[in-house]
């Protein structure tokens, strides 16, 4: 009698086990499953995710913690949709840093609901995380100093190239560099701050990332001009806002508030304040006029990868 009650506990306890493993014993998984609506309207507030130094897309311009910038814009139409989504007029907001690298470690575990900074949508990432609609569409390129004779990629032959860790600009690097055995030296920065200091210091002759960063980083510069951005793009990439997968109800809410703004022309004057206008902190104008394919984005939404 004794064996078999000792049986019938190790029974018990095996099923105990198998059926919380199978009700999300991956924490990653549950969380990547998440009702987000849900989480937000539970805990009255809603994370965003924004990033340190992705001028002019989210960034920290004067007072700590307070991200500004174009996708910044956008992430708060977002929060006015998941208001009136929610009915929640006093919904809360709290904000997060990410970075390159923890950025979609913290979408997956919970940790951020949605970020919008400069993430580009790539198939690799959309077997992690799910994106919103595009908002907006960019090229790899290479920011030099003018008197470097550098010209584009075929130049780098031997340099020391930086360009930010974790980042699509990174990986096409490396498989560039080996394809064409060009010896480059190549280091990562955790920022694209930190990527254009080693430029200006000298560490690095050339910095490969998206252009427009490229020009957000050039417009802080002490002396813009005396950098340059140049080559044919390596690739064209778009960036969308980071969401959990699997959570239909929240990405339609973030879509409909993207194509809510593209349809209304509002995303006109959000975009010629932040790309055509001078920007905080110095007062510096990017001077980078909306792009075709980026007409095209905003005329006919899409959440795929170019």
């Amino acid at each position: 009698m004794y064996h078999l009650k000792r049986k019938t506990l190790i029974l018990t306890a095996l099923l105990a086990v198998s059926m919380l493993s199978a009700c999300g014993g991956d924490k990653t998984s549950s969380a990547s499953r998440m009702d987000t609506l849900q989480k937000i309207k539970d805990s009255g507030t809603i994370v965003l995710g924004y990033r340190d130094s992705s001028v002019p897309f989210s960034y920290i311009a004067n007072q700590p913690e307070q991200p500004v910038g174009y996708a910044h814009d956008l992430q708060l139409k977002i929060v006015d949709a998941v208001k009136e989504k929610l009915n929640m007029p006093d919904l809360k907001i709290r904000y997060a840093s990410v970075t390159s690298q923890n950025r979609i470690p913290l979408v997956l575990n919970g940790s951020v609901d949605i970020e919008c900074g400069s993430t580009t949508n790539n198939a690799e990432r959309a077997k992690q995380v799910d994106f919103s609609d595009a908002f907006f569409e960019v090229g790899t390129r290479l920011m030099v100093d003018k008197n470097s004779g550098i010209k584009g990629f075929a130049d780098l032959s031997g340099k020391t190239v930086v360009t930010t860790a974790g980042t699509t600009s990174e990986r096409l690097l490396r498989a560039y560099n080996e394809q064409q055995r060009l010896s480059m030296n190549i280091i990562s920065a955790k920022e694209h701050s930190e990527a254009f200091l080693m430029l200006q210091n000298g560490r690095a002759q050339a910095f490969m990332m998206d252009d427009v960063l490229l020009a957000g980083e050039r417009a802080k510069a002490a002396q813009p001009d005396k950098w340059v951005i140049v080559g044919e793009p390596m690739s064209f990439e778009r960036y969308g806002c980071m969401i959990r997968k699997n959570d239909p109800a929240f990405k339609a809410v973030v879509d409909g508030a993207l194509q809510k703004v593209y349809q209304s022309g509002q995303i006109n004057q959000i975009y010629h304040t932040w790309f055509e206008e001078p920007i905080a902190p110095k007062g510096i104008n990017l001077q980078f006029p909306m792009s075709e394919q980026l007409k095209n984005i905003f005329e006919h939404p899409t959440d795929q990868p170019v």
